[in-house]
Parts: C-alpha cells; structure tokens; sequence
C-alpha cells in the first residue's frame, strides 16, 4: 500500500479536470486549488456531476483528462481519504464497535491500540458507550454516525461526504451537520462535502462551489466569511449573513440548472 500522506499537510489540487461515460461528458473542465483545512461544499442540480468530482477525489475513478492531487500525490482509495456515503454501508454481522475496529485494521493501527482508538473515535461522534451493539439496534442517525468514525478511523488528508444525510430527517440532519462542522475543525482535514442543498452548503461550508449542469462546470466559487467557532448554531441559522449566503447559493445553484 502507498505511503500515507499526514492528515494536515496538504491540500486538494483539481488541475483542468473532465471525465466522461462512453459518449457522455459528464464532468469539466473543473480547475479547484482548495487549502489544507478547508471545508469545500460542491452544491449543484441533480446530475451536474459532483458526486462524479468526489469519486475522482477519492481516487474510485481516474478522470478522462486532467489531474488530481492530494496533498502532493494521486488519490488513492483509504489512503488519502476517508469517504461517508449517502447510505451507512456498514458491516450488519458487526457490532458498532467492530465495524469501527475493522477500519483500524485497515488503517494500520496495532491491534493493542486498537480499543482506546475505538472509544476515542465513538466518543467523538456521539456514540460512546455504543460499542457492543448491534447495528440494527441503533437509530438511521446513529448508523451515519458510525460510518462517519469509521471514515475518521484512518488519518487522511481528506474527508469526503457524499450527501450523507440526504436520508434523514430534518431534525437528525441538522445535529449530524452540526457534528461534521466540528468534526472538521479538530481534526484539522481538508473537507469535501457533496450536496444539493443551498442551506446545507451555506451551514457547513467555509468555501461554496456551484456546478453548472451536466457537464459539470464551476458556476460559483465563493469563499465563506461566516464565523466557525464560539457561535450557537442556531444563532448562526438565525444571523441575516447566514440568510444573505443561503440565499445567493440558492439562487445560483438555480441559474447554474437552468
């Protein structure tokens, strides 16, 4: 397996990057230079191509052209990301806190730091005290919550996000969001998060990034000048700035689909 790359020592590079399935051009050019610690939200119309530009982030796809760097080498899958899918896709014959250790299997850690690993991980996501339970005894929320420790489980430079809570409902998509945003802010991991949500986008992102429709193209690169620490979320939902930002991506993610 590759050498793994520290978790804060680099950014994400997208160098004129296309990729097409058979005759369609389903991506580009899409050209991004996104700093260590960021967290990029692509937000766009359904099929503009985003989840294809995470896919080729996690290294899962090759682009048709162009090049993606991950803190100064080529995506490798586990290795310079960890991925949170739409779905949990957890292991349903593992405890919570087996499909956790497995993970740190893969990831390398020795197996007598595997159990406070564990803990640390679950704790950092709401689930301490969870880990002898069966997967289908605990909640949708909480099975995304164990998927996201998993994914944390490995020190990567990336953190990648497929809509993971496009499934849930609003009340548990918005505790989990609010976990991500400071789940991302300790482990100091450059962040990318895919959703067609304009609130979603303007809640979590310090950079918001609008893709036109298929192909997709940057419509919107907008830094994100909302404060990240010392404020209550929902005083944060509530501030005019936040309606402005909401607002502005949801009218471009409107006239990107057009």
């Amino acid at each position: 397996m590759p050498s793994r790359p520290d978790a804060t020592s680099g950014g994400l590079k997208i160098k004129n990057v296309a990729h097409r399935y058979g005759d369609v051009t389903a991506l580009g050019p899409v050209d991004l230079d996104v700093e260590p610690g960021a967290f990029l939200v692509l937000v766009g119309a359904s099929g503009c191509g985003k989840s294809t530009l995470l896919r080729l982030i996690a290294g899962f796809e090759e682009p048709t052209a162009g090049e993606v760097e991950v803190a100064g080498t080529s995506p490798t899958p586990g290795v310079t990301s960890g991925v949170v899918f739409q779905q949990p896709r957890l292991f349903p014959w593992r405890t919570v806190g087996g499909n956790v250790d497995l993970a740190l299997k893969y990831a390398g850690v020795p197996r007598e730091r595997r159990a406070e690993r564990r803990d640390q991980l679950l704790e950092r996501v709401g689930l301490e005290g969870t880990g002898d339970r069966k997967i289908w005894e605990i909640s949708g929320g909480q099975q995304q919550r164990v998927a996201i420790a998993r994914a944390l489980a490995a020190e990567t430079p990336l953190f990648l996000l497929d809509e993971p809570f496009a499934a849930l409902d609003a009340l548990t998509r918005e505790r989990l969001q609010e976990d991500v945003r400071q789940v991302s802010a300790e482990t100091g991991r450059t962040t990318v998060f895919v959703t067609h949500s304009a609130d979603e986008a303007a809640f979590l992102g310090s950079r918001i990034v609008v893709l036109t429709r298929r192909p997709g193209q940057v419509a919107l690169d907008l830094p994100v000048d909302l404060p990240r620490s010392g404020i209550d979320p929902e005083d944060l939902r509530r501030s005019d700035e936040y309606t402005r930002l909401r607002a502005e991506v949801g009218r471009a993610v409107k006239a990107a689909a057009a």
